[in-house]
């Protein structure tokens, strides 16, 4: 196993163990002062919180802008064959990691079934019901977090300049969660994590085939066009 790939999986699980203990024992008060937010707020977050299939156009022309940037940042050098090559790998690797994602959250949320804040009134902030096959008792972790983290983690991986950005993305769609009390702030701090994850460790698979990314000389992936041509 890649001793970069280990190191930074074993940070972002400490880092996810130590978010959610810090954070549970505080999740009622905090989404219960979250949804009490004033309504502007409320209404804000609402509209922002089903990023991935709110507003498809605006949605769309944004990924278009990102793509098209991304591409030419990680095929300056390329011919025309080249950077098409570059377009269908870079479409595979937002399907692999978004993909993954999406079956690792599921999973986790079935094995934990954690009972959603709407059922805060009745069961408490930590009900467990596992294997209940209802979406009221998939709380842990935030499906949206951990898409939203995967997303933009993919991205700050091929554009390592941007990091702070997509940061600040991911953070917005993940407090909007708690905002609108479809989740607690552990739930979005172990999806954001997840998805994060998943970026990572797609970008050390795609590395090894030298796919959009290649190891610099800490074993770590960068987009290949951040680093200096391989002596032929």
């Amino acid at each position: 196993m890649n001793r970069s790939f280990a190191t930074s999986s074993l940070w972002i699980l400490a880092t996810t163990v130590l978010l959610v203990v810090a954070l549970v024992p505080f999740d009622p008060t905090l989404s219960q002062r979250a949804q009490g937010l004033p309504g502007g707020v409320v209404t804000f977050n609402e509209r922002i919180t089903d990023f991935g299939t709110f507003s498809w156009m605006i949605y769309g022309s944004g990924l278009v802008v990102m793509l098209a940037y991304i591409v030419h940042r990680v095929s300056r050098n390329e011919t025309l064959a080249g950077r098409a090559r570059t377009a269908r790998r870079l479409s595979l690797y937002f399907l692999v990691t978004i993909g993954a994602t999406s079956a690792l959250v599921h999973l986790f949320k079935l094995i934990v079934g954690r009972a959603r804040p709407e059922l805060f009134s009745e069961l408490g902030a930590y009900s467990l019901t596992p294997f209940a096959y209802d979406n009221l008792y998939a709380s842990f972790p935030s499906g949206h977090s951990a898409a939203v983290g995967s997303f933009f983690g993919a991205f700050s991986m091929l554009a390592p300049r941007l990091r702070p950005l997509f940061l600040i993305g991911a953070l917005m769609i993940g407090i909007s969660r708690v905002i609108v009390g479809a989740h607690y702030p552990s739930d979005v701090a172990a999806g954001l994590l997840l998805g994060l994850w998943t970026a990572v460790a797609t970008a050390f698979v795609f590395a090894r085939q030298e796919w959009l990314f290649r190891f610099n000389e800490h074993g770590w992936p960068l987009p290949k066009a951040l680093l200096p041509p391989k002596p032929q």
